[in-house]
C-alpha cells in the first residue's frame, strides 16, 4: 500500500496554492483548473505523496489541534526566520533533543504545517 494524497478543502485557494509553492517547495504535478475545477495536487516530485488543495468556499478554517503535516528542510533555523518574517503564525521552536529541532506554522486553511 502506498499513501497517494492528504487532502486540504478550502475557501481560500490561491493562497494556499501559494503557500505550499513557497513555503514548502512543492510543484504543481495535475492541475484541474483547466478542466473547470480549483483542484490541484503538489508534490516535490512525480511519484510521491500529494498535497491536493480543493477549493470549498463552504470549507471552514481546520482546526488542526491532532492534526499536522510535516516536512524536512535543509535549514530549519532559515525557514524558521523566514516564515515569520513573511507573517506567518508560527509557533516556538522545538528541541526534545540536541539533534533534532522543529516547529509548527498554521498554512492559510489553519492546518498545522511541520518543517524540521
Amino acid at each position: 500500500m502506498k499513501l497517494l494524497h492528504v487532502t486540504i478543502q478550502t475557501d481560500r485557494f490561491e493562497e494556499e496554492l501559494h503557500f505550499y509553492q513557497e513555503t514548502a517547495g512543492l510543484r504543481i504535478i495535475r492541475d484541474m483548473r483547466e478542466h473547470g475545477r480549483n483542484m490541484i495536487f503538489l508534490a516535490d516530485r512525480s511519484g510521491e505523496c500529494e498535497i491536493e488543495i480543493i477549493e470549498n468556499p463552504n470549507a471552514q478554517k481546520i482546526d488542526s489541534q491532532s492534526v499536522s503535516i510535516g516536512f524536512q528542510t535543509e535549514d530549519v533555523t532559515k525557514k524558521y526566520e523566514e516564515l515569520r518574517a513573511l507573517g506567518y503564525d508560527v509557533g516556538e521552536m522545538i528541541r526534545p533533543n540536541p539533534h533534532v529541532q522543529f516547529f509548527f506554522v498554521k498554512d492559510p486553511a489553519g492546518l498545522n504545517v511541520q518543517f524540521m
